[in-house]
């Protein structure tokens, strides 16, 4: 392991130097600031953690705050939270993962107990109870996940209303006259979480504006809830002929579902899913999707986090354009 004296001695100068470089409380010409950090590149020295935050009065860790709620699929939160943390050791920070469902009281707790400098909070409700408290805070935080006021707040998310019109406007384009929304599981609209509410608006809203029939099916994440649902679709609404799906848990079952009922993809039933690409370049049917970005969010949501801990200006909002592709799964309406 390089130590402060391995660098000191590489540099030509005292250990103390090389502190004072680290930390800021002494300043020391620009040349030998230059000499010092081409040697800590050289050596690949890094300074203690907790030398780091006595010298700064930070801790150099950031709190993501997942809780993790029935209806949430796993792998999806997996994503964001692995590019949270790569973003994070990018700026020489470690991240503290909360997922207990503790609202309020376990921000306050860690708030108060000095153990993070910010906070980046996930699976944001429209009229979030922790929004009064994160306002208040001395801490910076973002939110992946916009309420229905951000004032106040620093968000960041994909523009979800607009991915909702976006996969409406596809099948629209294609002819189809007869759409559904499978969308997330009851439970997450019941407590409002935004991201479904604005999926669910948007598709609405494009449909009304094609005159498209449309409807909307949230659907629990089981296969079993797939086949129902599917069942239902083909019997209520029997000129139904594209399908946007918002739930990734339901996406192959549901697929298959419909193919067992008779009904071929893309020839007779057009779907087009919400789901991060993988996901949709993985199916049987190479799948049509709006990309959830998680790696961009969370990447972007860490970079709006340090400029706040350095007092820089940011926006309020950030809402990144959903990017539809357009796989096997989608065609004209009627080719089957």
């Amino acid at each position: 392991m390089v130590k402060i004296t391995d660098v000191a001695r590489h540099a030509g100068v005292s250990p103390s130097t090389v502190s004072y470089a680290l930390s800021g409380k002494r300043s020391i010409s620009r040349e030998t600031r230059q000499r010092i950090e081409a040697s800590i590149r050289e050596l690949g020295y890094r300074p203690h953690a907790g030398a780091r935050a006595l010298a700064s009065s930070r801790s150099n860790v950031v709190a993501l705050v997942v809780p993790l709620r029935t209806g949430m699929h796993v792998p999806v939160v997996t994503q964001f939270a692995v590019s949270v943390v790569t973003g994070a050791r990018g700026h020489d920070h470690d991240v503290l993962l909360l997922t207990q469902e503790e609202g309020e009281d376990g921000l306050r707790r860690v708030a108060d107990s000095a153990l993070v400098d910010a906070l980046i909070v996930m699976d944001v409700q429209l009229h979030d109870p922790r929004l009064p408290l994160l306002r208040s805070l001395a801490l910076p935080s973002v939110l992946i996940g916009f309420p229905a006021e951000p004032a106040g707040l620093t968000c960041i998310d994909l523009d979800f209303r607009a991915a909702g019109e976006a996969c409406v406007e596809q099948l629209a384009l294609l002819g189809h006259r007869c759409v559904a929304l499978v969308g997330s599981p009851p439970e997450v609209y019941v407590r409002q979480t935004g991201f479904a509410r604005r999926v669910a608006r948007g598709f609405t809203a494009a449909a009304d504006r094609h005159g498209l029939a449309s409807s909307i099916h949230p659907c629990e994440a089981s296969g079993a809830a797939a086949r129902r649902t599917a069942e239902r679709l083909l019997r209520e609404h029997p000129a139904l002929t594209g399908v946007v799906v918002h739930n990734e848990a339901v996406l192959e079952p549901l697929v298959d579902a419909f193919e067992q009922l008779g009904l071929s993809v893309p020839g007779d039933l057009s779907v087009v899913a919400i789901c991060p690409d993988k996901l949709a370049e993985a199916a049987r049917t190479p799948l049509t999707s709006v990309a959830i970005p998680s790696a961009e969010v969370g990447a972007r949501a860490v970079e709006l986090l340090m400029a706040k801990l350095s007092g820089a200006p940011v926006p309020v909002s950030t809402l990144l354009p959903p990017r539809l592709t357009v796989r096997a799964s989608t065609g004209p309406r009627g080719t089957g």
